[in-house]
């Protein structure tokens, strides 16, 4: 079935909040304890819509399955060259080699935007992320140990990064 890889736009927020949110329970992708509102996160889409930082959904048969983001990596000046990645799929699309489809081609539109490296913050005990990251040949460059608490049990999180130059 064709796909559709776009610029998130604000119809899209629902989609990607929907997405998002079924992450949470897991406690392995995200460090947001309760679903969120779309409401809450129009801040966060609204950031996205700068053309260096931008949003973007994957849409099939009219439907967002994806979406992946760059953002500001610490918000000064100095780092401007690096950015983090996140990446979400819809759970029915989860394992079928997509999220490898979209890390290739989020590097090929990072150089695009002028970023030379991306970073990815991505919970220890998250087997799955971490051998995606790691099939791309990003290397792991650092572990906050037990820096996230949830449900009364602390987690680790493990700093990927990748040049791309």
């Amino acid at each position: 079935m064709p796909q559709s890889f776009r610029l998130a736009q604000q119809a899209d927020l629902p989609s990607i909040e929907e997405i998002y949110n079924s992450t949470i329970a897991s406690r392995k992708v995200t460090a947001d304890t309760e679903p969120q509102s779309v409401a809450s996160r129009q801040a966060w889409f609204e950031q996205h819509q700068n053309p260096k930082r931008p949003l973007y959904v994957l849409e099939q048969a009219g439907e967002v399955i994806a979406w992946l983001s760059f953002s500001d990596f610490y918000g000064r000046p100095a780092y401007q060259h690096s950015a983090e990645i996140s990446l979400y799929l819809a759970e029915s699309q989860r394992g079928k080699g997509l999220g490898s489809k979209l890390l290739i081609e989020a590097e090929s539109l990072a150089k695009k935007l002028g970023i030379e490296i991306l970073l990815a913050f991505i919970f220890s005990h998250n087997t799955p992320s971490l051998q995606l990251f790691e099939k791309l040949a990003y290397q792991p460059w650092g572990q906050l140990p037990d820096v996230a608490r949830m449900d009364q049990q602390d987690f680790s999180l493990t700093i990927l990064g990748k040049p791309l130059t």
